[in-house]
């Protein structure tokens, strides 16, 4: 799965131009996935750059006519009055300019924004957004998988979570065969119901596609005891052991239907091996022939 599976939208309001991207290309990051009708947001900045303009031309006729009033007031032809009239004119039609160059500022954002980008190396998943639409900031056009970061996300019995956390190698296999993996974490909440928790692995190598389905497998360092030996009595899975001559019944806490189980079992302990399916708890067992 990848770990960004983003909806790409308008930020401005626009007519829909272009979404030259298809459904299953790879785009690098920065690559353009749609493009929104501009020539509002272009006006609007040349509406902003001529005010920009303005101000600037007025800011800089109220320094020269503050540098005079100086001159003058140190002359003595000009009040002090006169000259901090001639300040504050100064101070208002340079807040004057710097709000002026913010709007311009906006205005190319804007105008940055008619041009809609890949934030990340990705796969194409859906055209959400139709060329002639108008879109509207937060219209979904494109939705995306990013390449980059894809993880594989399994099930895991709570009683094989030890097991894989301690396995030398594990292995997705799907339909494009085996690939290495790399155990990254093991969730801690448990799922109630399945008893089962999530891990989470990345692919050491080429990773397959995002949404690829398989099965995550590793070999159990314990040993185990073959399926076709696993009974069921009195409500649980086990083997028969010969204990003098007589056949007891040994539980094992982690085997499951058709699986090989984990050796749970005492130093020495003989299964039986032939014949267990029919065995009875306490039935004498009889000598193989030679």
């Amino acid at each position: 799965m990848s770990l960004n599976e983003s909806r790409i939208a308008a930020e401005i309001s626009g007519r829909i131009e272009a979404i030259p991207v298809r459904v299953g290309n790879r785009v690098a990051r920065g690559e353009v996935l749609a493009r929104i009708e501009c020539r509002d947001h272009e006006l609007v900045r040349e509406r902003a750059n001529a005010a920009l303009g303005a101000a600037r031309a007025r800011l800089s006729l109220a320094e020269q006519q503050l540098a005079r009033a100086r001159e003058l007031g140190a002359r003595g032809f000009l009040s002090s009055e006169a000259v901090a009239s001639r300040e504050t004119e100064v101070q208002v039609f340079r807040a004057e300019a710097e709000q002026a160059r913010t709007q311009v500022g906006a205005a190319e954002l804007a105008v940055d924004k008619c041009t809609v980008r890949a934030p990340f190396p990705a796969i194409v998943r859906e055209r959400l957004g139709q060329v002639g639409e108008l879109a509207a900031p937060g219209s979904p056009l494109v939705a995306i998988s990013d390449a980059g970061s894809i993880e594989v996300s399994a099930q895991v019995q709570l009683k094989d979570a030890e097991s894989l956390t301690k396995a030398r190698e594990v292995r997705f296999v799907g339909d494009g065969g085996a690939r290495v993996l790399a155990l990254l974490r093991i969730s801690p909440a448990i799922d109630p119901r399945a008893r089962s928790v999530e891990a989470r692995l990345r692919f050491k190598g080429e990773p397959a596609a995002a949404g690829a389905a398989g099965s995550v497998v590793w070999r159990d360092s314990r040993p185990h005891i073959p399926a076709e030996l696993v009974v069921r009595r009195e409500g649980g899975l086990g083997v028969f052991v010969e204990e003098r001559g007589v056949a007891r019944f040994h539980p094992l806490a982690e085997a499951q239907e058709g699986r090989p189980a984990p050796a749970d079992l005492p130093p020495g302990a003989r299964i039986v091996v032939a014949g267990q399916l029919a065995l009875r708890q306490g039935q004498a067992l009889a000598a193989p022939r030679k």
